[in-house]
């Protein structure tokens, strides 16, 4: 790495060789060769300026809806839990947060302030800088209808704010500026019941444990609902529920997901979501697209 113009005091958050196995929900990854927690946006920033123009980045919140291969990534993490994560009660019934805030926590803290529209993000397993760049959406809530302006940072540490007319948004995809990621955002909300809100925060938990693996080690949804149909279903009508390939396993709990028993490694992982994929695709004729970002290496 090179050195920033201006002297500063090496980077206290960097590891090197870092296990991502240890930082992912699927439990499941070889090592990052670079794994880095910023302090704060400036630290973000000096950090961003001071890397080889062509250094591999991957954006890491929670660790869910990601694959890392059992080779490791071969380039620099940036880790965003427990880190840039305020929410900031603003005029007009807005939200301002950071990207490394749970999405869980922005739906608890929104009813807190009888603010109503984002209970929804109590069902996204990860944070908002994850739930911005897919459009991530739970309970018939999307991210991107509640928001207008995020804020980005580029390679060169430049801070922007953007307003959402600048991406194209879709269902669980973003495509917007070259080269810059979300670092925070800011969401339109309504004044409501504050108790009624946080009651339909707990309804919907309360349906996702019924329905969802809740407490085993997944990323979540493994597969994009194709149109006008379910992953889910088309798994379990191919017979696949309880499919295992090493500690990999389709739940049988929602076929959607795909489980550790233990010690499945990101091979085994990979290699069954490919079986799925395969048997759906002989079956149904559906070409299953995963929702997961399966980064790195073989071993």
């Amino acid at each position: 790495m090179r050195s920033n113009a201006e002297a500063r005091e090496p980077f206290t958050m960097l590891l090197y060789n870092e296990p991502m196995a240890r930082h992912t929900s699927w439990r499941a990854g070889g090592p990052a060769r670079h794994y880095f927690q910023p302090e704060d946006l400036a630290d973000l920033s000096d950090f961003l300026l001071s890397l080889p123009e062509q250094e591999p980045l991957l954006w890491l919140g929670l660790g869910s809806n990601l694959l890392v291969r059992d080779g490791g990534f071969p380039g620099t993490v940036i880790a965003l839990q427990g880190r840039l994560d305020e929410i900031e009660l603003l005029e007009g019934a807005r939200l301002r947060v950071g990207a490394g805030a749970s999405c869980a926590v922005v739906a608890r803290r929104a009813a807190r302030e009888g603010l109503c529209g984002a209970a929804f993000l109590a069902g996204i397993p990860g944070t908002m800088g994850g739930a911005l760049a897919m459009n991530a959406g739970a309970f018939g809530g999307e991210t991107w209808e509640r928001v207008v302006l995020v804020q980005t940072i580029d390679r060169q540490g430049v801070l922007r704010w953007r307003l959402p007319h600048e991406y194209q948004v879709g269902y669980r995809q973003v495509k917007g500026p070259e080269g810059e990621w979300f670092v925070g955002c800011e969401l339109q909300l309504e004044r409501g019941d504050a108790e009624r809100e946080r009651s339909e925060i707990q309804r919907l938990l309360q349906q996702r444990s019924e329905t969802q693996p809740i407490g085993e080690a997944s990323a979540g949804s493994t597969f994009r609902n194709p149109p006008g149909d379910h992953a889910a279903r088309l798994i379990e009508a191919a017979g696949l529920k309880g499919c295992r390939i090493g500690d990999a396993e389709v739940s049988s709990k929602h076929a959607n997901f795909i489980i550790n028993r233990g010690r499945a490694s990101a091979a085994d992982i990979e290699a069954l979501i490919r079986h799925v994929q395969q048997v759906v695709a002989e079956r149904f004729g559906v070409e299953l697209e995963t929702e997961v970002h399966i980064v790195g290496e073989p071993a």
